[in-house]
C-alpha cells in the first residue's frame, strides 16, 4: 500500500510536469512503474533503469526523491544514503530525507558515515525544536492540535536519538547515553531507554544500564516487538547478574520501572491536555467546546438544560438545507433558559468556517467539535442529538426529513423536558 501511494504520488508529479499526454519518457516511466508492481525493489530497479536512459530528464529531483522512498522500503540503506544525499543537496532542509538519511548512514557502522549521520541528525533536531515550538505556541488547540504536536515529539525524539547513536559508533559513549535519555524525556520510546541502557552498559555503569533497560522492557510502547521485550529482558537479566551476582532483587527493580513509567506517562498526558482538554474524557458533559471565536464553553455548565446539538460542516448541502429549518425550531423555544441550541462544525480545516458564517449569515454561534463526534460516535453529517437535562442521550436524529424536521425535533425535545421534569419530581 506504501508503494501504491508513492507510485500515484510520482505519477501524478510526472504528469504535471509533463506539457503533452504524448510524451514519450511520461509513458515510459508510467508504465515501466506500473510493471514493478508492489515491490520495492523492482521499484528502484524501474527508476534507476529511467536514470539510465534519460541521464538528463528534468524530473530527476522527483525521481531521486522516489528512491529514497523505495529504497528505504526495500531496506538499501546504501542507495538510501546515496540517493538521500543527491536529494539533500538539492534541498538540505528536507526533514523526511534526513531522517532515512542518517538512519541509513548508521547502518554502515564507519566513522566517515558516522560523522554525516550525526550532522543530518543535528539539522534535523534544529528544524523539528523550531516547528515543535510553532506548534506548540500556535492558538489553534484540539484534537488535531494535540495529534501534530505529538507526531512531532515522535520525530524529534527520532533525531535525537540519531545523534546518540552516532556519538556511541564514534567512541563518545557517555555523550550517547545523555542524548538517548533526553530522546526518552521528549517522547518516551522502548527504542530510547534501550539506547540509553546500551551506552551505559558500555560505560560500566551497570546500575544506570538495567534502570534504563527495565524501562524498556515495561514501557508500552506499541513499537516495541515481543521479540524487543524478550531481548531486553534477557539483557535486563544479564547485566543485572553480572553487578548483583544473582538475579534476586531484578524483579523489585522492573517494579518500580513499571510505577516509574506509569506516573510518567500520566505526567504527559496531563501536560497535553493544555492543548487538548478533552483528552479521554468519556461523559460528553465534561467537554469544553471552543468557539468559532474563541470563547470556551463546558457542557457540564448547561446541566440541568436540555442541550440541542447540530453537527454540520461547511462542504454540506444537507446541512444548508436544514439550517433554516432549525431556526424554526429555535423559535418554537425562544425564550426558554432550559432548552440550549448548539452549532457544532466539524470542519478539518477550521480557517474556512468564520468567512462561511459571515457569507451565509448565520447568526447562530458556532463551536468546534473538538473531538466529541467522535465520543458520541457521529459517523455522518447532519447529525442532531439531543440531551435531557441529566445529561443523558434522549434523542439522535442521523440527517433529516425536510418535511416532518420540525416537527420531529420539536417532539423529541419536548419528550425530554418531560424526562428531566419526571426524573426532578422522583427525586427524595
Amino acid at each position: 500500500m506504501k508503494l501504491l501511494y508513492l507510485f500515484v504520488g510520482l505519477a501524478l508529479c510526472v504528469s504535471a510536469a509533463t506539457p503533452a499526454a504524448t510524451d514519450p519518457e511520461s509513458e515510459e516511466l508510467n508504465r515501466a512503474l506500473e510493471e514493478a508492481g508492489s515491490s520495492p525493489v523492482d521499484f528502484v530497479r524501474a527508476l534507476e533503469n529511467h536514470l539510465a536512459q534519460y541521464p538528463n530528464t528534468a524530473r530527476r529531483a522527483e525521481i531521486e526523491r522516489g528512491l529514497v522512498r523505495g529504497a528505504t522500503d526495500a531496506k538499501d540503506y546504501k542507495r538510501v544514503a546515496l540517493y538521500g544525499e543527491r536529494v539533500l543537496t538539492r534541498d538540505p532542509n528536507d526533514m523526511e530525507v534526513l531522517q532515512q538519511v542518517a538512519n541509513a548512514e548508521l547502518k554502515s557502522g564507519s566513522n566517515d558515515d558516522a560523522r554525516k549521520a550525526l550532522i543530518h541528525a543535528q539539522v534535523l533536531e534544529s528544524l523539528l525544536t523550531a516547528t515543535a515550538k510553532e506548534a506548540r505556541e500556535s492558538a489553534d488547540r484540539g484534537p488535531q492540535a494535540t495529534r501534530r504536536i505529538i507526531e512531532i515529539d515522535v520525530h524529534l525524539a527520532t533525531a535525537v536519538l540519531l545523534e546518540a547513536r552516532a556519538l556511541g559508533t564514534l567512541g563518545d559513549p557517555v555523550k550517547a547515553a545523555e542524548l538517548a535519555k533526553r530522546s526518552f524525556e521528549v517522547s518516551p520510546s522502548g527504542d530510547a531507554a534501550r539506547e540509553a541502557g546500551y551506552w551505559y552498559n558500555e560505560q560500566g555503569k551497570f546500575a544506570d544500564a538495567v534502570r534504563w533497560l527495565a524501562d524498556a522492557f515495561s514501557l508500552t510502547d506499541p513499537r516495541t516487538t515481543e521479540t524487543d521485550r524478550n531481548r531486553d529482558r534477557e539483557k535486563l537479566g544479564e547485566i543485572y547478574t553480572k553487578w548483583k551476582g544473582s538475579d534476586a532483587g531484578l524483579g523489585d527493580i522492573v517494579l518500580a520501572s513499571w510505577d516509574r513509567n506509569r506516573e510518567m506517562i500520566a505526567q504527559r498526558r496531563l501536560m497535553l491536555r493544555q492543548f487538548d482538554p478533552n483528552m479521554q474524557i468519556a461523559d460528553p458533559m465534561d467537554f469544553t467546546l471552543t468557539g468559532v471565536d474563541g470563547s470556551k464553553l463546558t457542557l457540564s455548565s448547561l446541566k440541568g438544560k436540555v442541550i440541542v446539538l447540530d453537527f454540520w460542516a461547511t462542504w454540506c448541502g444537507p446541512c444548508r438545507v436544514q439550517h433554516p429549518l432549525y431556526d424554526q425550531v429555535r423559535e418554537k423555544f425562544r425564550g426558554r433558559g432550559d432548552v440550549v441550541f448548539l452549532a457544532i462544525n466539524t470542519d478539518e480545516d477550521h480557517a474556512v468556517v468564520p468567512a462561511f458564517l459571515a457569507s451565509n449569515k448565520w447568526d447562530s454561534k458556532a463551536y468546534y467539535e473538538g473531538g466529541l463526534s467522535i465520543l458520541l460516535k457521529v459517523t455522518s453529517i447532519p447529525t442532531t442529538i439531543v440531551f435531557d437535562g441529566q445529561g443523558r442521550v434522549a434523542s439522535r436524529m442521523t440527517g433529516f426529513d425536510p418535511d416532518r424536521f420540525v416537527a420531529t425535533l420539536s417532539e423529541r425535545i419536548q419528550a425530554a423536558l418531560k424526562a428531566g421534569s419526571t426524573t426532578a419530581r422522583a427525586r427524595p
